[in-house]
Formats: structure tokens, sequence, C-alpha cells
């Protein structure tokens, strides 16, 4: 998840599952008093073909995202992580997964193990080249 002003952008597996526990999650108008937007909300996906993103949308009852998109007047292109270069590697590295438990620990006192395993993926998914490949020490 990332927030910024009034927009929010869920990531989640492509799956029937995630999107209906998505959708449990934008219930929080109940609690909360807010409203989320339907007309304004979309959902786009990676490597998911069209009718899986058609039966998503209906779901969450939006419109479908198409890539590439403008947020706050920067292009965003959908690509896979494979895809990445170096460079980006390092830049979703340092932008993402270095923030994500920043999350966590806001609400709980995160176990010195866990510390070891977040850090353990990150220098995972920065060096690591794919299965097939020799990583870099």
């Amino acid at each position: 998840m990332l927030q910024y002003a009034d927009d929010t952008l869920f990531f989640c597996k492509a799956s029937t599952q995630s999107v209906l526990t998505l959708k449990a999650i934008l219930k929080f108008e109940l609690a909360s008093g807010l409203k989320v937007n339907y007309s304004k909300s979309k959902v786009g996906g990676v490597g998911v073909n069209v009718n899986q993103m058609m039966v998503f949308a209906s779901i969450l009852n939006c419109d479908i995202m198409k890539a590439p998109f403008s947020y706050l007047g920067v292009t965003v292109v959908l690509l896979e992580w494979k895809s990445l270069s170096m460079a980006g590697r390092i830049f979703l590295t340092k932008s993402v997964l270095t923030s994500l438990p920043l999350f966590y620990v806001s609400f709980f006192c995160m176990p010195t193990t866990v510390v070891k395993e977040v850090k353990k993926i990150q220098k995972s998914f920065l060096w690591g080249w794919g299965s097939e490949n020799r990583k870099i020490a």
C-alpha cells in the first residue's frame, strides 16, 4: 500500500481471494464515515490477462486501468520485477522495500529475527538476477 494526500495505491497478488480481501478492506467507510469514490477507482495488473482484469474490476465495481498511466504528473509504466536494471532495483529497494517495515513498526515492536529476515529479503531482491543465473556476492 502507498498513500499520498487522498490517494491510496494497493498492491496484491492477482487472485480472486486477494481482490475479495481488498474489497473487505475498502469497507472501512462503515467505521470511518469516509466514502470510496469507485467512479475514480481503477484496477490494473502486471502479467494479468484482460479477462481476469474484467473480473477483478467487476468485483471492486471500478474501471480497468490502462498502462502506462500518469500519477502526480509522472508517467508510470508497470514492469515485471525481473526486467528491472540494477539502478531500478536499487531505487525500488530504497523507496519501497525499506519503507514497508516502517509501516509495521509504527504499530508493533518488530522482533530481531523479523528484522534479520526483512534485510535478507531486501538483499536477495537487490542482488538476485533470477534462478537461472548465479547471484552476485
